[in-house]
């Protein structure tokens, strides 16, 4: 399907319009994060296509795409319970979800013309846009914490030699260096923001070729930039009155670090908390994408809860010794919720967002 995907961006906060032209994916009026609004969509959702680049016509426009491996990633049948279903996101070049939204940054980053790129990362993020940063030829600044995997940290050093600034602080505070960063150095802002989460909603359309009339979709969350692309590709399959049965999306925090899940639970706003986790790319004291994700969920009869890391823990484990593969603390969340909501009786995909340990 040969379709232009055009676009505008507004601002979340302040409502601030700007052209797809505007290098940036933070508002210069108020700092807000913008969201990507296309002017047109084309008919249906791209049930079947065989690749991530089937869906190229629900992306953003670029001249600059390069179809890289990525994404499409295998669905097989749990061996512990035959209602369960993996979606394996470890199978994307650097194990992780992150590649989705990363091909799409890097394309917007060659296309406005930035020959460096900076972001915050807990780890797999700036692992994935390292790596594509490399491929496109350009140079990447990480903000990290000083407590981050260390693995993680010398992975991304070894993709294209990039420079990792450590924080005294988490991911909250490196975000807010990296948004400076993007300013005073002239470097293209990438991350938790718009480009990333459209990318990151193909796995929507792939649940739904893959497995037609799954009833449930459970999905860490850290950032909440999954969790509401996936809550806004839903709605979007929804109003375009496509007869298809729309799963219920869960969203699983640890109980060491739940913003998000005490903001569902209290009917308040979400508010900052430390994170204490073990498991670091869930790591994350106020999400990007919290708000915007609260205000899909009622609609979508949505679902959100906590596990804790002795459960995660003890799924790792019984995930290498059945799989043979590693699954990080966060890939594993779901198969934790999954057993901890006792949905044995419902076709649900679990999705193991990552492998990097």
């Amino acid at each position: 399907m040969d379709v232009v995907m055009k676009y505008s961006l507004k601002c979340t906060t302040c409502q601030e319009k700007y052209a797809q032209t505007y290098k940036s994916q933070i508002c210069k009026k108020c700092h807000g994060v913008l969201e990507v609004v296309y002017t047109s969509r084309p008919e249906g959702f791209g049930f079947g296509v065989s690749s991530f680049w089937g869906y190229r016509h629900f992306l953003p426009d670029s001249d600059s795409y390069r179809e890289y491996e990525v994404g499409f990633t295998k669905l097989i049948k749990s061996r512990e319970n035959k209602k369960l279903f993996l979606k394996l996101e470890l199978q994307n070049p650097t194990r992780s979800f992150k590649d989705r939204g990363s091909v799409i940054e890097l394309a917007k980053a060659e296309e406005y013309g930035y020959k460096n790129i900076v972001c915050a990362s807990t780890g797999n993020m700036a692992y994935s846009l390292a790596y594509y940063a490399k491929l496109y030829g350009i140079k990447t600044t990480v903000y990290i914490s000083d407590n981050a995997n260390k693995d993680k940290i010398r992975n991304i050093k070894e993709t294209n030699d990039a420079e990792i600034i450590k924080v005294r602080g988490d991911f909250t505070t490196a975000q807010k260096l990296a948004e400076k960063h993007s300013i005073t150095k002239r470097a293209f802002l990438t991350g938790d923001y718009c480009y990333r989460k459209e990318g990151q909603k193909t796995i929507v359309y792939e649940i739904m070729e893959q497995m037609k009339g799954v009833q449930n979709v459970i999905v860490p969350i850290g950032n909440a930039t999954l969790f509401s692309g996936m809550l806004e590709s839903f709605k979007e399959i929804k109003d375009s009155g496509l007869r298809v049965r729309i799963p219920k999306l869960i969203g699983v925090q640890s109980s060491l670090c739940s913003p998000f899940y005490d903001a569902v639970e209290s009917g308040g706003t979400i508010k900052y908390k430390v994170p204490k986790t073990d498991a670091d790319a869930i790591a994350v004291g106020l999400p990007t994408f919290g708000n915007q994700a609260l205000s899909y969920m009622k609609e979508l009869d949505a679902k959100v809860m906590t596990v804790t890391d002795a459960e995660m823990k003890k799924e790792q484990k019984l995930f290498y010794e059945k799989y043979g593969v590693i699954a990080e603390l966060a890939g594993v969340a779901p198969i934790a919720a999954f057993k901890k909501l006792e949905l044995e009786d419902e076709e649900t995909i679990a999705i193991i967002t990552g492998g990097n340990v």
